[in-house]
């Protein structure tokens, strides 16, 4: 049965065979057939885009998954929702459950805030709504010009805790580093849980503590600012470079080389702890993107420490690069549960630990609701502020 009005036309990128999996999955629930449409690679890599039928005047939804070979995978998106715009398409909505490049949403020290080129590129190609999942920093829809429908995934791994976790009752919801603490909030207030938040770990690349505005470390000073502070010296005076040795605080002769090069002292991290209690319990990490699982593992070992005798890792992109499969298998997680925003039916061969969740029901709906004109407030109820 058809739930939309006429004029839909549902188009999937080559990217990867779960794309078209995905985009199957949601036209049938929409009562309506794919777009027939040719997306290769020539010979020399160049990608090349063949509508194949007439989209003048209708609403075209472009489904897209990200592969491993994620610069394809833009690049495949961005010529298709050209070609449509070319095409005289009415309008032209990106549905990418992932967004790539999300985690390179900040400057860090010489780089470049890569998501705000990629979303500028999106919308000069001619997208004119997006409908994505969970992004890894709600601050990214501010990068687009164009409508951006943000949806959520916890409802679904909500709805697998409770009925595929025996006794999880008896569970504590787990922030594996303090700035994952409100979404662990978010999960144990609608599980009536509890929560714990491992302190103290190694940070990963991603943390701001490698941003040179980290730098320098905390200031500390020692003794009393020197006799002669009212009279700045010579080089001072003469806007010349002071020539103190200011490797030694009492070698500092003016009031302003005390100022401008305070005593450092290094940062120490602390002690990795657990705040919270999880003996005898069932923990349950969540977040939002597992890719290098390194910290994950380290968590699971933590927690195994201080008696959890059950640990699963819940998230919404499952992107398992590289070794996480075999590293996953071999540590004291017992399960990983992921969405199907990213192909990784390969990770799940190599690891049986590794389990999917559908989220194609909420995609096929915001389609609906999209094209239909009706309001998406449907498609966030339950969902807490700070998931």
């Amino acid at each position: 049965m058809n739930h939309t009005k006429g004029g839909l036309v549902i188009f999937t990128a080559n990217s990867h065979p779960a794309s078209r999996e995905l985009g199957k999955r949601i036209s049938e629930r929409l009562g309506v057939e794919l777009g027939k449409v040719q997306v290769y690679q020539e010979a020399n890599r160049e990608t090349r885009v063949q509508i194949q039928e007439s989209v003048r005047g209708k609403d075209v939804f472009v489904i897209q998954t990200v592969s491993k070979d994620v610069n394809t995978t833009i690049m495949e998106m961005l010529i298709l929702v050209y070609a449509c715009r070319t095409s005289c398409a009415r309008s032209i909505t990106g549905v990418l459950p992932y967004f790539p490049y999300s985690k390179q949403c900040k400057m860090r020290k010489r780089g470049s805030i890569v998501s705000k080129l990629i979303a500028s590129m999106m919308c000069k190609a001619g997208l004119t709504h997006l409908i994505t999942m969970d992004l890894h920093q709600k601050e990214i829809q501010g990068f687009f010009n164009i409508p951006v429908d943000n949806l959520r995934a916890s409802p679904f791994l909500l709805q697998y805790i409770q009925e595929e976790i025996p006794d999880y009752r008896n569970a504590v919801i787990v922030a594996k580093s303090p700035a994952s603490a409100k979404r662990a909030q978010s999960f144990a207030e609608r599980l009536r849980l509890g929560i714990a938040v491992i302190h103290g770990e190694a940070q990963d690349a991603e943390s701001d503590q490698v941003d040179g505005r980290h730098s320098p470390p905390t200031v500390k000073t020692t003794g009393a600012i020197h006799p002669s502070m009212e009279i700045p010296c010579k080089a001072h005076s003469n806007d010349k470079s002071c020539e103190h040795n200011l490797t030694e605080y009492s070698n500092y002769d003016c009031f302003l080389c005390v100022l401008l090069f305070p005593v450092l002292i290094p940062k120490e991290k602390p002690p990795i702890t657990v705040v919270g209690d999880v003996g005898g319990r069932i923990a349950i990490i969540v977040d939002d993107i597992i890719d290098d699982v390194d910290s994950f593992v380290a968590a699971a070992e933590t927690l195994k420490e201080r008696g959890a005798y059950k640990i699963y890792v819940m998230a919404t992109h499952g992107i398992l690069s590289s070794d996480a499969p075999r590293f996953i298998e071999e540590s004291a997680i017992d399960e990983v549960v992921v969405t199907n925003t990213i192909p990784h039916e390969l990770q799940k061969l190599q690891c049986p630990k590794i389990k999917t969740v559908d989220i194609s029901m909420i995609l096929s709906e915001a389609i609906r609701r999209i094209h239909n004109g009706e309001s998406m407030s449907y498609l966030f109820r339950n969902i807490g502020v700070d998931d």
